[in-house]
């Protein structure tokens, strides 16, 4: 008998450290899980560079707070990518609405990159600029069109809108982005890997289906997988990685 409380006391620990940062996200307002998505804002942040005056071609990462309760444990994720001389971007994603209306889940569309993602502010988590860049957004619109999973969506553990971004991140090491803890369904995998390079393009990571691994990077720092939620420390940037709460850096980024 006291092997079983034992052992109930070790789940409700597990339990509670899973849940303790998506807690305090909703509490705090740091994810607004309530709202309705009819009238939630889809307007620009106004954070992208404007076509008009910025002729080089761009690539963006981007990232907001998913919208409802899931805010509290994830974000949804995109790329931005715009040619040089183009007078518009287009935004590559995935969106689950899509898939259970019976479309492919992925998503390009010529629009503004920086829209609230249904009332939530997003993040710029990477982006490049310059001459160099016309050759990666081929190679972007390549992985997009080679995206293994383009007939499949789920919300947990993924293949998810952030599954899309980290393989296609992968396919532009030179991004080196660093998706956040948050971004739930970063850490499934193609078909039949139980390893890969981490979506920056700067260490290694495992995973089984999304639900447990471990990645070791330059980028991303040291990160464990505990079903889908991740915890972790970047020592370069003196930084935490938890669930809910997602990067938090001791020094300005």
């Amino acid at each position: 008998m006291r092997r079983f409380f034992k052992g109930v006391r070790r789940l409700v620990f597990f339990i509670v450290l899973l849940l303790a940062g998506p807690a305090v996200a909703a509490v705090t307002g740091l994810a607004a899980v309530k709202g309705d998505w009819r009238t939630a804002s889809r307007h620009s942040a106004g954070i992208a560079p404007d076509p008009a005056s910025t002729p080089e071609a761009i690539i963006q990462v981007y990232g907001a707070r998913t919208f409802g309760w899931r805010g509290a444990f994830a974000v949804h994720t995109w790329i931005a990518a715009k040619r040089q001389g183009a007078s518009a971007y287009r935004t590559y994603q995935v969106i689950g609405w899509r898939y259970w209306h019976g479309a492919s889940p992925v998503a390009v569309a010529e629009e503004p990159p920086d829209r609230h993602w249904f009332g939530a502010r997003p993040e710029v988590y990477a982006e490049r600029r310059g001459a160099d860049v016309e050759a990666m957004i081929d190679r972007l619109e390549a992985a997009v069109a080679a995206y293994p999973f383009n007939d499949l969506y789920r919300t947990w553990p993924g293949p998810n809108s952030n599954t899309f971004t980290a393989v296609i991140a992968r396919s532009l090491p030179e991004l080196g982005v660093d998706l956040p803890p948050t971004a739930i369904g970063k850490d499934y995998l193609e078909p039949g890997l139980p390893a890969a390079v981490s979506p920056s393009g700067t260490g290694f990571q495992v995973s089984l289906g999304g639900l447990f691994g471990v990645m070791a990077a330059w980028e991303e720092g040291l990160e464990v997988n505990l079903l889908g939620l991740s915890f972790g420390i970047d020592p370069a940037d003196l930084a935490i990685k938890l669930p809910g709460l997602g990067r938090i850096s001791a020094v300005g980024d």
